[in-house]
């Protein structure tokens, strides 16, 4: 559902101010805590965050991708573990239930995501399977009115947290791929279900990922995403499809950040009697940051509107996730050097930005997953 012009700008407004204010001034403090305030976790369910993308029926905002993005430009704006807080709630955790979910599922699970009283957690990656999604060997084995489920999960975010996780697992262990894979809600209190102890990352201190373990964890029939085994698959490639586009919103996003942050600088700081804007190699290095950044961010809302008129953007989400996440890289990289010295320390923030930033090259699909999508799908076109 779209919003009015007013009330969208109002939104985009509450939520750049909150950035601003708010988020940005306890950057370090959460860096070096690793953790988020309760209090900022709070303000963010008041500001609607944790509901941006789960419909008005259900509690949500209803925001429709093109609004979604655009609140993502600003999240992106302050340190990505703030917009991991909820990114799970708004994309791969909730999704699946508003594309796929029965209806008592959406009534039971969706006000709770929206409102934040429940965080859900995506349970897709394995010790030897993310980017083959496929190739997962957790099972879930029908057992009468339950399922049993076996296996563990790795690197899921948020997982320390979750209240419930979106689990994919394999129901039909006869079937190799994609076919014997279902999808299931499930609660974090059922017994047999455990959670390791967050990994230490390289950057996005504040955001955590665990490992969830099942052990004979008895599931009840009725946690099965939909009505049908079998369609796990889909859903997580539906689910993955649409977060690409979130988070590359929220990748040039920090894009904007670190080509603000790089262009006062080269305006304020002097060597050789000028400030180094002056100097010809520093501006093109300015000059190329602000080309990504505006390449991406148009990649993003075109494809995004396509979304939202119902086109096909399978292609061009993969697009614009490989695009923006490699640029934003090369972005940080420049910003680095346009600092110098003081981009190589901390007091800047500009090399916490820098190691932040590698992780968007990986997650929700690989810069090579991305490649191989493309060319496929364009091969399929002429095929």
């Amino acid at each position: 559902m779209a919003l009015d012009a007013e009330t969208r700008e109002q939104l985009i407004s509450s939520v750049r101010r909150f950035v601003d204010e708010r988020l940005r001034p306890i950057e370090d403090k959460v860096s070096e805590d690793d953790a988020v305030p309760a209090e900022i976790v709070e303000e963010m369910k008041e500001l609607g965050l944790f509901g941006i993308s789960v419909p008005v029926e259900y509690g949500g905002l209803g925001l429709n991708m093109e609004e979604e993005c655009l609140l993502m430009f600003e999240m992106g704006r302050t340190s990505p573990a703030f917009r991991s807080v909820f990114g799970t709630n708004v994309g791969i955790g909730s999704q699946g239930i508003v594309m796929h979910g029965r209806e008592d599922q959406k009534t039971e699970w969706l006000p709770k995501i929206a409102s934040g009283e429940v965080i859900i957690s995506f349970a897709l990656t394995e010790p030897e399977a993310g980017s083959d999604a496929a190739a997962l060997k957790t099972t879930a084995i029908r057992d009468g009115d339950h399922y049993v489920v076996n296996g563990t999960k790795r690197f899921i975010t948020n997982a320390n947290k979750a209240h419930a996780f979106t689990l994919l697992a394999r129901t039909d262990p006869k079937t190799p791929g994609a076919k014997g894979v279902s999808a299931f809600i499930v609660p974090r209190d059922i017994p047999g279900i455990s959670i390791g102890k967050p990994e230490k990352k390289m950057g996005q201190q504040g955001a955590h990922i665990c490992d969830v373990i099942f052990d004979n964890a008895r599931i009840p029939a009725s946690c099965l995403l939909g009505d049908k085994e079998g369609r796990g698959f889909v859903t997580a490639m539906q689910v993955l499809e649409r977060g690409r586009l979130h988070i590359s919103a929220v990748c040039m996003g920090v894009a904007d950040r670190l080509v603000e942050d790089s262009t006062k600088y080269a305006a304020e700081r002097k060597q050789f009697g000028a400030p180094i804007g002056n100097l010809q190699l520093v501006q093109a290095m300015l000059a190329d940051s602000k080309m990504e950044h505006y390449a991406g961010r148009c990649m993003v809302l075109d494809a995004a509107r396509r979304r939202d008129a119902g086109e096909d953007v399978a292609t061009e989400s993969s697009c614009c996730k490989l695009f923006c996440s490699e640029a934003v890289g090369r972005i940080a990289d420049r910003a680095v050097q346009v600092h110098g010295g003081a981009g190589y320390v901390a007091d800047y923030g500009i090399e916490r930005l820098y190691r932040d930033v590698r992780i968007f090259r990986i997650y929700e699909g690989t810069s090579q997953v991305q490649q191989v999508i493309i060319a496929r799908n364009m091969l399929k076109d002429v095929g």
